[in-house]
């Protein structure tokens, strides 16, 4: 309920009109609620006063950090105890020493404990940085740095990280790190422009559509549980048809998940001629690149900033806010997975659409599928 969050003030005011006697249904309806909301509500509030949930909020909060609290410090005593009393050396140690090297605690503890490497250094009092260095190899370097060069006059607005991609599908093993010690000693750095957003590859004007997958639109959005834990939504859209592909729900969503939910529509309706995106970070990831590389898909950046430019996918982002999100309250991710489901089932196969002349997605893909 992301655009409709309320304040525990706001919910004891709803509250408050249906113990003065109001029709919970009218309440409902007045403040563009779902009724099992309501009854939620007042089985968490009711009859509680606005300073008792003040006081009660931050109980919880103060319970919620003394708990996380000793639960970390138990956990760094234990670890302590794991490692107490081995000598440690520094990282140059021979593989042949008896006594353990600081990368090996630390892989340790990451194995045993399953922490974070920050975690480990932390707790052990080592410095990240000697778990990382690596001597740099010099051969064939000059070969290298010309073809980087050619690559960088070719694309003079990719970065480092394209560049690096570019030369691994050419079969050039070469470690990221090194290509950007080149670059930047090439001077082949891309200018950056104060704060303005780079897109991931060239922009292209789109073409107008006129059958099924000749272009699938893909954009992300953001919600709340009543925790306040967050949740991301994963929408692709076929343009033409209005067809709501993919609708998945998760806590993060990275870009090898992207390319694996449009994976399964491609096994069933095929590959696009393109795909529109905005320029984040799931969309410009390696994992989507080489998707689209290797099936011979479009891929078309939108101007930074220009939602406008994926019109498709946003206004179905507005349906699914107006209609679904901002109408519940939900209390887990699988509870918000359901209800989206439902709400999908509903928009593809039943909900009509004004620019299909009133029909549903489904329907029309049919009748475009029969004539």
């Amino acid at each position: 309920m992301k655009g409709k969050r309320y304040t525990e003030q706001q919910i004891l005011d709803i509250l408050g009109q249906v113990e003065a006697g109001g029709a919970i249904s009218e309440v409902a309806r007045t403040h563009g609620l779902a009724i099992t909301t309501l009854y939620r509500w007042k089985a968490r509030y009711g009859g509680m006063t606005k300073d008792e949930t003040k006081r009660f909020r931050l109980l919880e909060e103060e319970n919620r950090r003394l708990k996380k609290l000793v639960a970390d410090l138990a956990l760094d005593n234990q670890m302590l105890k794991e490692v107490g009393g081995k000598k440690v050396v520094t990282p140059e140690a021979t593989p042949q020493a008896q006594t353990p090297v600081k990368k090996q605690m630390v892989g340790f503890l990451r194995r045993e404990f399953q922490v974070s490497e920050r975690r480990a250094c932390q707790v052990l009092g080592f410095w990240r940085s000697t778990q990382r260095h690596n001597s740099p190899k010099k051969e064939g370097e000059r070969v290298l740095i010309d073809r980087l060069r050619v690559l960088a006059q070719e694309r003079p607005r990719f970065g480092y990280r394209r560049l690096h991609t570019l030369l691994r599908r050419e079969g050039t093993q070469v470690n990221h790190k090194r290509v950007y010690r080149l670059y930047r000693a090439e001077g082949l750095a891309v200018r950056q422009k104060g704060r303005k957003k780079l897109t991931g590859r060239q922009r292209v004007q789109k073409p107008e559509v006129s059958a099924p997958n000749q272009r699938w639109s893909m954009d992300f959005m953001s919600d709340q549980l009543a925790s306040g834990q967050r949740f991301r939504v994963f929408n692709v859209v076929d343009d033409f048809t209005r067809e709501n592909l993919v609708m998945h729900i998760g806590t993060s969503i990275t870009g090898a998940d992207v390319v694996r939910r449009l994976t399964e529509v491609v096994a069933v309706r095929g590959c696009p001629t393109s795909i529109t995106t905005d320029n984040g970070p799931e969309f410009i990831s390696k994992a989507l690149d080489q998707w689209t590389h290797e099936l011979g898909i479009a891929h078309v950046f939108i101007t930074p900033g220009k939602p406008m430019e994926n019109a498709y996918i946003e206004s179905f982002n507005g349906r699914v806010r107006d209609e679904c999100l901002n109408l519940h309250w939900f209390q887990s991710l699988p509870e918000a997975r359901l209800v989206i489901a439902a709400w999908r089932e509903d928009y593809n196969q039943v909900r009509p659409h004004s620019s299909l002349d009133g029909q549903s997605p489904n329907e029309f893909a049919r009748l475009q599928k029969a004539g």
